[in-house]
């Protein structure tokens, strides 16, 4: 996966969500901006490359694996599309 920084603003909302996901697709919330100048990517991309050279995969909680067995058991009988 590669490595990417994302920045929405979603209708009505007065500022910016900045969100950073590294090579293992995990995602970073960086904060919010209400306005973004140069001074502000500077910081963000900053933020992202520490965030970057800091990577390691997290392990997945026992809650994580035990919802992902759910949605594969609503699949498997055809409650859910499926996740590909």
């Amino acid at each position: 996966m590669s490595r990417k920084i994302t920045i929405s603003k979603y209708e009505g909302n007065t500022v910016y969500s900045v969100n950073v996901f590294d090579s293992f697709n995990q995602e970073h919330h960086l904060g919010y901006y209400s306005v973004l100048t140069p001074q502000n990517e500077y910081e963000i991309e900053a933020k992202a490359e520490e965030i970057w050279a800091n990577e390691v995969k997290r392990e997945t909680s026992s809650m994580d694996k035990a919802i992902m067995e759910c949605i594969q058991m609503d699949i498997d009988r055809g409650v859910e599309p499926s996740l590909d």
